[in-house]
């Protein structure tokens, strides 16, 4: 029935005036490079251990017929006006890849798509694959943004959590992408690590925070189906322990000038990842290469695309359609929960003015949801402007539940 209820609530002149507005949504590009060296024991992306060489052009090469096919089939193809804002490159573990490979995908990519005037580029760098020339030859092609992995300052947990590299290769890979000339870089962090206390957890929040990173993702480790971990759990702090430690890292943060403006994303003014925004705020993104998924609005409807995980069949279909695992078109009754999934991430949460001009439906299908979360204290809301309370931060998924339903 709840299904039922947002399909007729979809109709009528209100969903045309949504759907004229759609070529207004910002669009970014995502690209996966599926290689690393070695499968971390908490991943659950898909990543791939390298054996032997990358076979690097062949694999760009695949890129680049893949986005050709997509601009031919995908959806949006008549309404690709909207100006590529972001580019994020992401893994497995791109900087795998030599700056001559990297130059190549932008160039490609910047002579099929238009690109904003301040487009945002994002690589994924892991520490253990730092290169002093790559780096430079990255930002020479156009990157201008690097997220490094360092999950953590601390060498016995380094080891625990299987990475390739120790605290002084992550604080030289900082450094290194410094005197390439990056000045706006992530670090990724997690705490509640194995047997992690915390008063640990807090010291190495501080050790990043001491090399004044213009981003910092914060998040708890978890144990993800599929994956070591899972199979073989290590010893984690239990939920009162990591609660501790979630809240005197943000704390910490907030004193050290970073503003929260996700559930684990920090920033210091002016840095906030657009490309991941682009996500929480339900905007349109291509995905390109092993494993990406993408999301299309048109007249038709909100479209998602997933390529083939595997590097292999991947290779074998880009270009064509034999490279898509899966494409679906979002049912109207789906779009509600998918939305709020996303912008209650967000500290700002959303207007109802956006959720329908993102969706294309009437807001007045949130108010059975809305009705529950706020006599539950799960939401705020002033003049159309909804976001997560304190409490309903601290209880996310309660909160999402109600738009499940």
């Amino acid at each position: 029935m709840r299904g039922e209820a947002v399909r007729r609530e979809a109709g009528g002149d209100k969903r045309d005036e949504a759907k004229a507005s759609l070529g207004d949504i910002p669009l970014s590009l995502y690209l996966h490079f599926p290689w690393c060296v070695r499968k971390c024991p908490y991943c659950d992306f898909n990543s791939h251990a390298v054996r032997g060489d990358i076979e690097e052009d062949r694999y760009v090469d695949a890129l680049i017929r893949d986005l050709d096919y997509e601009l031919a089939v995908a959806p949006l193809a008549s309404r690709l006006s909207p100006p590529v804002g972001s580019i994020f490159a992401g893994g497995g573990t791109p900087s795998l890849f030599s700056g001559r490979a990297i130059g190549r995908v932008l160039e490609a990519m910047a002579a099929r798509l238009p690109f904003a005037p301040d487009i945002e580029i994002t690589l994924e760098a892991n520490p253990g694959t730092a290169d002093a020339g790559n780096f430079r030859e990255y930002r020479a092609a156009g990157v201008n943004r690097l997220s490094i992995g360092v999950q953590s300052l601390d060498d016995v947990q380094l080891k625990r959590l299987g990475r390739i590299h120790g605290r002084e290769e992550a604080i030289a890979a900082y450094r290194t992408a410094r005197d390439a000339g990056f000045d706006n870089i992530n670090l990724d962090l997690m705490f509640a690590l194995p047997q992690q206390t915390p008063d640990e957890a807090l010291a190495d929040l501080r050790a990043a925070c001491a090399l004044a990173p213009e981003h910092l993702s914060y998040y708890q480790l978890t144990l993800e189906p599929n994956t070591e971990f899972a199979a073989h759990p290590p010893v984690l702090p239990d939920d009162e322990a990591a609660w501790t430690m979630q809240l005197a890292g943000q704390a910490l943060l907030a004193e050290q000038g970073y503003a929260q403006y996700e559930v684990s994303a920090y920033a210091s003014a002016g840095r906030q990842c657009r490309h991941n925004r682009n996500y929480w705020e339900f905007g349109d993104y291509l995905g390109i290469g092993a494993g990406a998924h993408g999301k299309l609005s048109g007249a038709g409807g909100i479209v998602r695309r997933a390529r083939h995980k595997h590097p292999r069949s991947y290779l074998e279909g880009a270009g064509g359609a034999a490279a898509i695992q899966e494409e679906r078109t979002v049912a109207a009754s789906e779009l509600p929960f998918e939305f709020a999934m996303n912008t209650l991430r967000l500290n700002q949460g959303f207007s109802l003015a956006e959720f329908e001009r993102r969706t294309g439906l009437r807001a007045t299908v949130l108010d059975a949801a809305l009705n529950q979360a706020r006599k539950k204290g799960l939401i705020e809301e002033e003049g159309g402007h909804i976001r997560a309370s304190v409490f309903g931060r601290a209880h996310l998924n309660a909160l999402l539940r109600e738009f499940l339903e």
